[in-house]
């Protein structure tokens, strides 16, 4: 198996892959110490039936650059297949502010397809392209060199039983014409704001019990310079300091460096230095925040009237029509968008698009009265209650 380590290389294999339809794609990383995923290795494959026809690419090679793959991304002419592709998305965004485009996610497009919530590559592996694999490089350190004969076996699989897996799935949803639904759910995967980590929203994903202002002014500015820390320095946020962490210092409220030693969670790293102060600036300037700038938690889950009896009537229709679409149920629908839909919400993802083809519309019915279930054998069928 060929594995390229100049951009010569590269650059004569992107080439010959710009002459087919697609190119299928995957990578292998490393995200265990750093804030960015550190990319160790790149497989890639154009339409073709044997090993010969991809390769694996080192991006730890030195002088090697990727700019022969990007101009490939960029070529509207091949489609670009991944599985599962938003953490591969995220590392090219990160490197070169580049999407591969058009995309096709298969797993997006195997939930579209009636493969059930969030397939995993072995399963359509085994159920489309009748292969197994050999799973037992999966957690290896993918950036040691020389890689070993398994974990190459490994990562070539990656993209060599995708591209059966893809041309399936294609083919399937042009039979059912839903095409457009797959290319609806992609967009979001192809949006800048989905990898753009703000650190003045961070303290958003801290769970705390407390909804007083002051103490989640301290909450934000800890959160803000934790995670201002851990892009600078690429590090993981857990390793600047962790949630729980975070919750006790917003609590206690240190304002010394004596008054770190105190702390029961901080790790010992984070009570001198840089760390330190950061912490006891953004304590102080938490503590100084007027109450017109507190942040405010989102209460507007608490504040909605669901209306227990037609969630659950929503609940039924969602699985009667997610069974004879042969669609994966939270695809359409979680559990929290049916309690707003029954509460009188109507801006919610499920209303729209594609779902409001296979769903929406009859949940609105159902809302109004104009329509109503009935239980057929082992099935449920809507029935038309007045003139619309």
């Amino acid at each position: 198996m060929k594995i390229i380590t100049t951009t010569d290389e590269l650059q004569s294999f992107c080439e010959e892959a710009a002459q087919y339809a697609y190119v299928t794609v995957d990578t292998e990383f490393l995200r265990e110490r750093t804030y960015y995923s550190k990319l160790c290795l790149i497989q890639l494959a154009f339409a073709g039936d044997g090993e010969e026809d991809a390769v694996l690419v080192d991006p730890l090679a030195e002088g090697l650059a990727l700019d022969p793959l990007y101009d490939l991304f960029r070529n509207e002419a091949v489609v670009k297949v991944f599985h599962a592709a938003r953490q591969d998305l995220e590392i090219f965004w990160v490197d070169a502010g580049v999407f591969p485009k058009p995309l096709f996610d298969t797993q997006v497009a195997a939930m579209v397809c009636g493969f059930g919530e969030q397939v995993g590559y072995e399963t359509l592996v085994r159920k489309i392209a009748k292969q197994s694999l050999d799973k037992s490089s999966r957690f290896t350190d993918w950036s040691r060199r020389p890689l070993s004969g398994a974990q190459k076996t490994y990562a070539l699989a990656d993209v060599t039983h995708l591209r059966r897996i893809y041309e399936f799935l294609a083919k399937e949803l042009e039979k059912s014409g839903r095409s457009h639904w797959v290319a609806e759910e992609l967009k979001v995967l192809t949006d800048p704001a989905t990898y753009d980590i703000r650190p003045e929203e961070a303290w958003r994903r801290v769970k705390t019990r407390t909804s007083s202002g002051k103490f989640l002014a301290v909450v934000r500015e800890l959160a803000a310079f934790r995670e201002d820390h851990a892009q600078r320095n690429n590090v993981p946020r857990n390793r600047v300091f962790k949630d729980d962490a975070l919750v006790e210092l917003a609590s206690t409220k240190p304002r010394t460096a004596s008054d770190l030693g105190g702390s029961r969670l901080l790790l010992r790293e984070a009570r001198k230095g840089a760390i330190a102060e950061g912490i006891l600036e953004s304590v102080t300037k938490g503590i100084n925040c007027p109450a017109e700038k507190h942040p405010k938690p989102d209460r507007s889950r608490e504040k909605i009237q669901v209306n227990p009896a037609l969630a659950d009537l929503l609940r039924v229709l969602l699985k009667a029509k997610t069974e004879s679409a042969g669609v994966a149920a939270k695809l359409i629908a979680p559990s929290a968008d049916l309690d707003a839909i029954a509460a009188g919400e109507r801006d919610v993802p499920a209303l729209t698009g594609w779902r409001y083809e296979v769903f929406g519309e009859d949940a609105l019915r159902l809302c109004e009265g104009k329509i109503a279930l009935a239980a057929k054998g082992q099935s449920v069928k809507v029935v038309k209650l007045t003139d619309e």
